[in-house]
């Protein structure tokens, strides 16, 4: 039997928002949002994409299709067909190699977070978007996914209005797992310094 999402680490900002580290599989996370790391064809066949579908059902597909084309650093939304979420949003992350892979990244989970937000999501569960078969490398992936998710949860009440609460990086892989709890690590010391100060 497969052991159900354990979290790992957890932060509360100030401002009473949370963002939070679990090992498990995202296709059983009961939030309002899933976030897929899509291609930009949101042609569904391989990593978290393939189980989004696998788990969802291929309604998930047939959206992606009707959406059609989605450019790097971009997301859109889909149905979660029979995921226990409310909704899919489909974030095309950079393949390494293609030049300026760390802005587009920032731009694929601000995209994915703006969302969420214009839905009136209060939590979301990200994978390690493009640190698969994408190559990105898992260590800067932590850094960039959680810097940019911790921002948007920090500034975005003032311009946006936000309604996201709760952002969640949900990882399956021990690896990948490992660089996102070191960054979480990092994150801490920071905040802890900076309310010091």
């Amino acid at each position: 039997m497969r052991e159900g999402p354990v979290l790992v680490e957890q932060i509360e900002l100030q401002n009473g928002k949370i963002i939070r580290l679990v090992k498990g599989d995202i296709t059983t996370r009961a939030v309002d949002a899933v976030v897929n790391a899509s291609n930009s064809n949101l042609k569904h066949g391989g990593g978290v994409a393939a189980a989004i579908v696998r788990k969802g059902g291929h309604i998930i597909q047939e959206e992606s299709n009707k959406i059609g084309f989605v450019p790097v650093g971009s997301a859109a939304i889909t149905t979660c067909g029979k995921l226990p979420c409310k909704a899919v949003i489909h974030a095309v992350g950079p393949r390494m190699g293609e030049g300026n892979e760390d802005i587009k990244l920032r731009s694929a989970i601000r995209a994915s977070l703006l969302l969420a937000s214009e839905r009136k999501f209060r939590d979301i569960a990200i994978p390690a978007i493009s640190s698969g078969i994408f190559g990105f490398p898992k260590d800067k992936c932590a850094a960039i996914l959680m810097r940019e998710s911790l921002n948007f949860l920090l500034h975005s009440d003032n311009k946006l209005g936000s309604t996201v609460e709760i952002v969640e990086f949900c990882i399956i892989d021990g690896d990948t797992l490992k660089e996102f709890r070191s960054e979480f690590r990092v994150l801490k010391n920071e905040l802890k310094d900076n309310d010091r100060n």
